[in-house]
């Protein structure tokens, strides 16, 4: 009997064997044996015991067997367990009745770890707290919201971190029961849930610093291969849900209100790529579409729902910056800027450079800000897309169209020196030389270069070089041909020909190619400009 209960004690698997065989009488040596009433007593009370001591074990398998030490010793635990719960030897458990004590002893693990897990995080915070009040001789409590969220954040951490070691050192050993360990875990992430949601509803209706939590979790989950889309992750979905919508709520009035005050107050100087506004405007819902995306929410229903409003809304916030831009761009374009109306010290405003240059970077920034990852790519991007080139067509077309008023200026000037004109005699004892044509070549290059060093795409500048160039050219043309019965001036031959040689080079440095310089337009003015040379030299 010595030997039985000193085996006993040392918990040997094969032991309990050979005493469950001794006492059963179904010895593996085939020999036959007795015991007595009191010794099946004293073998059924140490059953028990060794019965609640491994149900101890399993329980607290985390610091039973720290990191899975001994090697081993968890997998033979609950192989021994089984062999204890069987009522005999010839009558092994059902593995429904070994499941159902396991699932019992997973689930008190469940609490017994969450709580001490718990009880960590408040010391650690309490720790923090006392070194920040010595360090700071202060010494109130901080249970303020935010300081609540940041202790969740921590708790979660720490549990994050402890399923990743049960993870590491324990699945292995609970693999025939890898259910019950998924269950275990949900139980431990409900226990969790519990205190989440206590903690949220404390936090004020526009706080978003419950969000970090968000996403320290989701972030977890929806890598986890058993827990993604489980219990756990479907109910921080859910809880989170509301204030994510709240957020974008909120964030949409936000930048619509910020379009209305920021354009009333701008000043139209250039910042980055566009205006301040604008630049706020852009930056503002870039950031909100990168953390929405970097949430990875899981439902994929409702993310979908979430890029498609977050598609929209930029695509109604750039078409409300573009409304309130053309707005004040016709505003400037009319009286904005002038020295002398559209005489030919007229120079383009600035300002209307950094509008031209706010509608170039919204239309940039349009296909990453509007056009969806998933369904119709361009549902959204294409409508503001065409919108915002609509705009920038407007906008070069009344450029132009201001540059070659002064041209018409000019031209005014020198239809006083028309022949047969009352004017022409007398303006002719002044003798001119070819003031109008020099003015004008300098209003073109102070506009060429402006529009050169303030608008930022060169492809748009150079198309507007072109056109400007076109309608010059078409307008002294139309302007010669309709003296074609009359000799020109010689003022007028001075100028026209310092305008069409001086403003000739001046595009042709800026990049308009010689088909487009050298016109038929241009050859029949050069043709008819010669003519009239020779006519007033032979004179």
């Amino acid at each position: 009997m010595n030997y039985f209960h000193s085996q006993w004690l040392k918990a040997n698997d094969g032991c309990y064997v050979f005493c469950t065989s001794h006492v059963s009488g179904n010895r593996p040596d085939n020999n036959v044996s007795t015991i007595t009433m009191e010794e099946r007593d004293r073998f059924s009370e140490i059953k028990e015991r060794l019965k609640q001591f491994l149900e101890n074990q399993v329980t607290n398998f985390r610091f039973s067997f720290p990191f899975g030490r001994p090697e081993g010793a968890l997998k033979a635990t609950l192989s021994l367990l089984e062999r204890v719960l069987s009522k005999d030897i010839a009558t092994p458990i059902s593995r429904d009745d070994i499941r159902n004590f396991i699932r019992k002893c997973l689930e008190n693990a469940a609490y017994t770890n969450y709580t001490r897990v718990s009880d960590q995080a408040k010391i650690e915070g309490e720790r923090e707290m006392q070194q920040q009040n010595d360090n700071e001789m202060v010494y109130n409590r901080d249970d303020s919201p935010r300081k609540k969220i940041d202790d969740l954040i921590h708790l979660a951490e720490l549990c994050i971190e402890l399923l990743q070691q049960d993870s590491e050192h324990y699945q292995e050993a609970f693999k025939q029961y890898n259910d019950l360990l998924i269950e275990h875990e949900e139980i431990f992430w409900s226990l969790f849930a519990v205190d989440m949601e206590h903690v949220i509803d404390q936090q004020p209706i526009e706080s978003w610093d419950s969000f970090p939590l968000f996403q320290l979790l989701n972030d977890y989950l929806r890598q986890h291969d058993t827990l993604s889309n489980g219990r756990f992750h479907q109910q921080l979905r859910d809880t989170f849900a509301p204030l994510v919508i709240r957020y974008v709520d909120l964030m949409e009035s936000c930048i619509a209100q910020s379009i209305h005050k920021g354009f009333e107050k701008e000043n139209w100087k250039s910042k980055t790529r566009g205006c301040a506004t604008s630049e706020d405007m852009l930056w503002k819902l870039d950031a909100l579409q990168c953390f929405i995306r970097d949430l990875h929410w899981p439902d994929a229903i409702f993310a979908e729902h979430l890029e498609k409003r977050l598609k929209q809304m930029a695509s109604d916030m750039i078409e409300a910056c573009g409304k309130r831009v053309c707005r004040h761009f016709e505003n400037w374009i009319k009286k904005g800027g002038l020295i002398g109306g559209t005489s030919s010290d007229y120079l383009l405003p600035s300002e209307c450079c950094v509008m031209v240059n706010v509608i170039l970077d919204c239309k940039a920034q349009a296909l990453k800000l509007c056009a969806l990852h998933s369904g119709d790519l361009h549902q959204y991007h294409t409508r503001i897309d065409e919108y915002l080139e609509k705009i920038l067509s407007d906008m070069s077309k009344s450029l132009i169209q201001k540059l070659v008023s002064v041209l018409d200026s000019v031209f005014k000037k020198l239809s006083r020196y028309d022949e047969g004109s009352f004017f022409a005699q007398i303006l002719s004892l002044t003798k001119p030389i070819n003031e109008d044509g020099q003015s004008y070549v300098s209003c073109v290059n102070a506009n060429l270069e402006q529009l050169r060093q303030r608008i930022s795409d060169e492809i748009f500048t150079l198309n507007i070089f072109e056109e400007w160039y076109r309608q010059q050219t078409h307008f002294i043309f139309i302007w010669l041909g309709e003296r074609a019965e009359i000799s020109l001036h010689p003022y007028q031959l001075a100028c026209l020909l310092l305008i069409l040689k001086k403003t000739h080079g001046s595009f042709e440095l800026q990049g308009v190619q010689d088909k487009d310089l050298n016109s038929q337009a241009y050859s029949s003015i050069m043709q008819r400009l010669h003519f009239e040379e020779t006519a007033n030299a032979v004179k």
